[in-house]
């Protein structure tokens, strides 16, 4: 008996699943007010109390909704912000980021991609493995556990285009659940193959893969391009579905083999671009990472791997089925044992005499071809309008930020607002995302970074009679107020979601819209996805990562902060005039210069 006792006490990544708490939904009248409080900055205040009594009806419904299920938002999340979307979702919601080993491992250099693809892979589909054995550490947030449904998602799943709304397929099972898919997706040259990753019970090591892919290569690098049918997940929705439902009528193999390409563990893309890249300046490497050649990514894979001609390497996700910081996990881990080798394979050089790749020939026709055609001359045209900068600030980091005993998040959400302030003249709406893990299947909840205070304190950075004392005295209100709002968000008394939820109920009833979501406020503080600024804090590793704005007139901002420096990804649409990624980028950095000089100043 006393030995099942000790080997029970190793935690299995899904066990608390079951008693992790429902997620709550927040007194109204707390909502509303902090509602009337974020639209302060946008607005000249009204009277809201209309508004309150025509919510008041939809509440008891959503409270209802809410004692049946352990995660009232789940589905509608799910729906309302990825799969009911008809717009191109690879360009406008797919999230994606450069691989920081240029940092140590393995510098650009033409000629290692597929060995360094080889061992990127492996640690990968070790780490899947650990997952099957439910030996991936739960995380915490100081005591409470963490939700790690996400981290199902990593493999083996994919978003499937529908005609009015997409669904998502996830066939990642646990060991003790059962089978689960182990063959990879290769992508080469508009070719499409696939392989196993486990052989006779046994994983494929660093040299079989490498054998793998280098039979893939030499047959695409010798023989004509493929159709580059992988380029049709980048057309809008709706178009997709329509193409994807004619090529199954056109061949019913074409379903298995797109089948095949769903279930598989993950798609391994190799590129034959070679962007440039410095620890200080990832630009190149991340726009390329985001919005590289169509016909070597799947669009709708929860997880593409990119490796480029140079060596260096990105990844690309559909946002649907999980949040970055679930992949960022994995791929640190990844990161932390390729470190640990040196960037090389220590174990055996046997290599088994296992199957060879097979290619996916997909049956297509005249219409088919065209369609690739004139999906990617749109997905250039579009992704051409891009402004994306990648730069490291290595002036400081988390380790001074925190001797001045501030949060390094907050530090970098108020320099931002500063530096929107200057570049435009007025406050910046902007959407932060704060992570409700601590709720059974918990995502995120929006924080709302321009405060009444954040823009007290700006006014009084760009009044040249107002003095450091005064400024650092409202820098501190701001950062306060900032602080409690994430705590607020992270423990499910946020807002947003909440009033998504009672405007669902409403629609769902059939009933009209209540007066607050038509009302110019709701829209200009950032409601109904307008968010100017559309942020988010990717963790402290050397992970960093970026998605695009959220709106034509908006700006993307991410960031990843380490001790010694904040690595940003700063992103907007060159054909809207007034924005400017470069500047907004070079003005952020700037304000985090004058943030800390108003500590010294003011003798913080």
């Amino acid at each position: 008996m006393e030995k099942q006792v000790l080997e029970s006490s190793e935690e299995r990544t899904f066990q608390f699943q079951d008693s992790l708490p429902s997620l709550p939904v927040p007194p109204l009248d707390e909502s509303l007010s902090k509602y009337l409080d974020a639209v302060k900055p946008f607005l000249n205040q009204e009277d809201y109390q209309r508004t309150e009594d025509i919510v008041k009806k939809f509440e008891n419904k959503l409270l209802e909704r809410a004692k049946m299920r352990r995660n009232w938002l789940e589905d509608w999340w799910l729906n309302v912000a990825y799969l009911d979307l008809r717009i191109s979702t690879q360009i406008h919601c797919n999230m994606g980021g450069p691989g920081p080993y240029i940092e140590h491992c393995w510098p650009p250099k033409e000629g290692t991609q597929i060995e360094r693809a080889c061992v990127n892979i492996w640690h990968t589909l070790k780490y899947w493995d650990l997952l099957r054995a439910e030996k991936v550490a739960i995380e915490r947030s100081g005591n409470a556990i963490l939700d790690m449904n996400q981290f199902r998602m990593l493999f083996c799943t994919c978003k499937i285009p529908g005609v009015t709304r997409d669904s998502i397929g996830s066939y990642f099972k646990t060991e003790t659940e059962g089978e689960c898919p182990s063959h990879l997706i290769v992508l080469c040259r508009g070719r499409v193959f696939a392989f196993d990753a486990i052989h006779e019970g046994n994983m494929v090591t660093p040299p079989e893969i490498l054998r793998q892919l280098t039979y893939i290569q030499k047959r695409c690098h010798s023989e004509p391009d493929g159709p580059g049918l992988a380029a049709l997940t980048s057309n809008e929705r709706t178009k997709w579905a329509e193409l994807r439902e004619y090529l199954i009528d056109l061949d019913p193999k074409n379903l298995t083999l797109l089948e095949k390409i769903q279930r598989s563990l993950f798609v391994v893309c190799l590129d034959d671009s070679s962007p440039h890249a410095t620890p200080e300046d990832y630009t190149e490497l991340t726009r390329l990472g985001l919005t590289g050649d169509p016909t070597v990514r799947w669009g709708d894979k929860s997880y593409n791997v990119i490796f480029f001609s140079n060596g260096i390497c990105s990844a690309f996700c559909d946002h649907s089925p999980f949040d970055a910081m679930a992949l960022i996990t994995m791929l640190s881990y990844a990161e932390k044992k390729i470190i640990e080798n040196e960037g090389k394979w220590k174990g055996s050089d046997k290599v088994r005499d296992i199957p060879w790749p097979e290619e996916l020939v997909f049956t297509v026709d005249q219409k088919i071809t065209n369609e690739i055609g004139r999906t990617k001359e749109l997905y250039y045209e579009k992704v051409s309008d891009l402004q994306l900068v990648n730069y490291a600030f290595t002036s400081f980091g988390k380790a001074l930020i925190r001797a001045k005993k501030l949060h390094p998040d907050t530090f970098v959400q108020l320099a931002l607002q500063l530096a929107y302030y200057k570049c435009h003249g007025r406050p910046g709406c902007c959407y932060e995302t704060a992570m409700t893990r601590r709720f059974y299947h918990g995502r995120t909840e929006t924080i709302r970074s321009c405060t009444v205070e954040a823009v007290e304190w700006c006014k009084s950075m760009l009044d040249p009679s107002d003095g450091p004392y005064h400024r650092a005295q409202l820098m501190h209100k701001a950062f306060a107020k900032h602080n409690k709002m994430r705590k607020e968000c992270e423990n499910g008394k946020g807002f947003d979601r909440h009033l998504l939820g009672l405007l669902l109920i409403a629609q769902e009833q059939g009933l009209p819209v209540p007066e607050l979501y038509v009302d110019n406020a709701f829209t200009a503080s950032g409601g109904g996805g307008n968010f100017v600024l559309s942020t988010s804090l990717t963790g402290y590793t050397r992970f960093s990562g970026s998605a695009l704005p959220m709106v034509h007139h908006g700006y993307g901002f991410f960031y990843a902060i380490r001790d010694d420096r904040i690595v940003t990804t700063c992103s907007c649409w060159k054909s809207c005039p007034e924005t400017d990624a470069e500047v907004l980028c070079r003005t952020v950095f700037q304000c985090f210069q004058d943030m800390l000089q108003l500590t010294v100043a003011a003798q913080l």
